[in-house]
């Protein structure tokens, strides 16, 4: 590593754990006054255990379950950050409004907590109760031969530790019922490494999708991250998970998909590069995992155009974040001919919470017209 990277990972780590530092001084505050138990060196053990369990398990794979654990102190570590500096200024207040100190503390911690256990209910649920989303248009036909058209879309699984073969049932049951002709994954299907996919047989519960056209995926940052990509694309050939690495399929003489490499390979090719591609009196759609390229992808005459990547931010309030970072960060919009649909994804990365997001699978009813 260069000076430049260990300089912004030493920032970095006295950064967030000062952030941590912050978040356990608060707690043992609360316990010291409300209850008079004072152990500051058994909490800073756990605190920083929590907090660097994630890099340990990423990082060293006979410690990986470390990372489910750490995943799980990040959704703390955010609700600590948001809330805890506002628990601090209604102290004061109340402090200013002759409240003692010591009560004022004991009353907003006690307040803070049930919150937390809100945030921890309503997160468990909305992140592993999915719903689905629909979204209903029209596409000139061109050389179609077909009327219309029911996709399934799914994104951003991240089948692994927390989001498990239980989630993965959940995906096929619900796919299922949908009974659609089409099944799309635009990207991001494992956390990283496909190793614990693979050795919790989610692979033989995703091969129970019913589709008649089959199912198609890209790949996202994630996969790039975990860099198996060839274990990755050669265990979902094997259940009929055809994954498209800049390669295009045209399905049933009615629709063809071309499905781009991550915005992370930095080789994939261009929007440009599929204009002087054949079948293109077909409706075309596009499968991109992250929502960047959409004046180029409509400016090459496609049709539809599936991505995920930005979990609408999967925990309030950073999909005030996403929603700078992308032009569409969730849900549909129309730009001129072409139909964009961004999901907020069926997995989770991190902490299984999700709070101003739901995870979901979007089926689309797409009608082919002559006009």
């Amino acid at each position: 590593m260069n000076a430049k990277v260990i300089a912004s990972f030493g920032l970095f780590i006295v950064v967030y754990s000062s952030l941590n530092f912050y978040i356990g001084w608060n707690i043992h505050v609360w316990f010291q006054t409300a209850f008079q138990i004072s152990n500051p060196i058994l909490l800073g053990f756990i605190i920083t255990f929590l907090a660097f369990s994630y890099l340990v398990g990423q990082f060293i794979k006979p410690f990986r379950t470390l990372k489910m654990v750490g995943s799980i102190w990040f959704g703390c570590f955010q609700f600590g950050l948001v809330v805890l500096p506002l628990a601090n200024i209604f102290i004061f207040i109340l402090h200013l409004l002759n409240v003692s100190l010591e009560l004022g503390i004991i009353i907003v911690g006690l307040i803070t907590w049930v919150l937390f256990f809100i945030y921890i209910g309503f997160g468990l649920y909305n992140a592993y109760q999915p719903i689905v989303r629909t979204y209903s248009f029209k596409v000139p036909r061109g050389k179609s031969k077909r009327k219309s058209l029911r996709i399934a879309v799914a994104s951003d699984m991240h089948f692994g530790g927390l989001s498990g073969k239980n989630h993965a049932k959940r995906l096929v049951k619900t796919i299922n019922k949908l009974n659609a002709e089409l099944v799309l994954f635009p990207g991001d299907l494992v956390d990283d490494d496909p190793g614990i996919f693979r050795e919790k047989r989610m692979d033989r519960t995703l091969k129970k999708i019913n589709s008649e056209l089959g199912v198609y995926g890209v790949l996202g940052n994630h996969e790039y991250y975990g860099g198996k990509i060839k274990e990755l694309t050669k265990i979902m050939k094997n259940i009929q998970v055809h994954i498209l690495q800049d390669e295009s399929v045209v399905l049933d003489n009615s629709i063809k998909i071309i499905g781009r490499k991550d915005k992370t390979d930095r080789h994939r090719k261009s929007m440009g590069q599929w204009s002087e591609t054949e079948d293109s009196e077909l409706p075309t759609l596009v499968l991109d995992h992250q929502p960047l390229e959409l004046n180029q992808i409509r400016d090459q005459g496609a049709d539809i155009v599936i991505c995920g990547h930005t979990h609408r931010g999967q925990i309030a309030p950073n999909h005030w974040i996403t929603k700078k970072l992308f032009e569409l960060d969730w849900g549909y919009k129309q730009k001129d001919q072409l139909h964009v649909i961004v999901s907020s994804g069926f997995g989770f990365w991190g902490p299984p919470i999700r709070l101003g997001s739901r995870s979901e699978v979007i089926q689309l009813n797409v009608t082919f017209t002559d006009s």
